[in-house]
């Protein structure tokens, strides 16, 4: 595994001083990343999944009312995170990273934990999305539970409906039409009996990005599974067979979600650009580096409950950044 050389660089667990200055620094670290994402006898031969759902469980434990949890400690190096059910089998999604930690020591799990989340969705065909370094880590767990506290229970149960998931992203500050992207990552990646207890994948192709969740999920071929295991849908499309979960089928039987649903379905483009804002926004919760820049902006977004580009900048002006889509299309805000 390559070390990227840090240069001019001051703090032992932050990326960059500065974004724009150090960019070869952070596109050595994303080549890196890419390298490791062909991993024949795991999951369909990809890591890329399991480090987008690493990315996803490091930040998706964020209150705004308590104001932990989220992206920055990388908590889940220590108990009660690395042990909570909800996070089973991401071990392999931190081992995978480990050779670049070792051979980066500079560089924050933080940092590339997120990092590597949005690399990997990009890799497998979705959109860039805005990422900012300078997390920092625990240096123990001692550190982490005294800052952090009690962040347990706060992720997705996939058994529930449509007032479960509202109250799991409204603590964050999503909109429904933001959890209705971010739902989106699910045609990625595949459940399993010994992590959740529910079974399969989503979409034929779990490692490539696209809108094929929403078109399965408004086709009326789900009927629910028959086995020993938890409540769940499953059909056979083209071959393979697929499950829903019952938080998946609750966003068609919603019909403020499922607006949104159909949207998506009908428009790549359009969930490409909403899941690059509604994620970017997701990795950034709980980061405070300073009063400025997107970290704030983010902020103000959760607190609004607005999606970022309806969120207008302290101080003034529009969104920040512009998502881009797998096509190259940017995506005007």
């Amino acid at each position: 595994m390559s070390a990227v050389k840090e240069g001019d660089f001051n703090g032992r667990f932050n990326l960059f001083l500065s974004s724009a200055a150090n960019r070869p620094l952070q596109e050595g670290i994303r080549e890196e990343v890419k390298k490791i994402l062909k991993q024949p006898g795991y999951d369909d031969g990809s890591a890329g999944p399991v480090l987008v759902r690493l990315a996803w469980h490091a930040s998706g434990n964020f209150s705004l009312v308590e104001h932990n949890g989220g992206s920055n400690g990388a908590g889940m190096r220590f108990p009660p995170e690395s042990v909570d059910p909800a996070n089973a089998g991401l071990h392999h999604a931190i081992s995978f990273l480990m050779p670049i930690q070792a051979a980066n020591p500079w560089l924050s799990h933080a940092d590339l934990w997120t990092l590597a989340g949005i690399t990997a969705i990009e890799a497998m065909g979705g959109p860039k999305i805005p990422w900012e370094p300078g997390r920092t880590d625990y240096e123990s767990e001692q550190a982490a539970s005294e800052h952090r506290g009690n962040v347990g229970d706060r992720l997705p149960d996939g058994a529930l409906g449509a007032d479960h998931i509202r109250e799991v992203f409204g603590r964050m500050g999503y909109s429904d039409q933001e959890i209705v992207a971010l739902s989106g990552a699910h045609a990625l990646g595949r459940c399993h009996t010994d992590r959740s207890g529910f079974d399969g994948q989503w979409v034929v192709n779990p490692i490539r990005f696209s809108n094929q969740y929403y078109k399965l999920l408004l086709r009326p071929i789900w009927k629910p599974r028959e086995w020993d295991g938890p409540f769940q849908y499953e059909a056979t499309v083209a071959g393979t067979k697929l499950m829903m979960l019952p938080t998946d089928m609750a966003l068609v039987e919603d019909p403020k979600f499922k607006v949104w649903v159909e949207k998506y379905a009908a428009d790549q483009d359009l969930f490409f650009k909403d899941f690059s804002m509604a994620f970017g926004k997701l990795i950034e919760l709980g980061v405070d580096r300073d009063d400025t820049g997107f970290a704030k902006l983010v902020k103000k977004s959760a607190q609004e409950g607005k999606p970022l580009d309806q969120t207008s900048r302290p101080g003034g002006g529009g969104c920040p950044f512009a998502g881009t889509t797998g096509k190259g299309r940017e995506a005007k805000l």
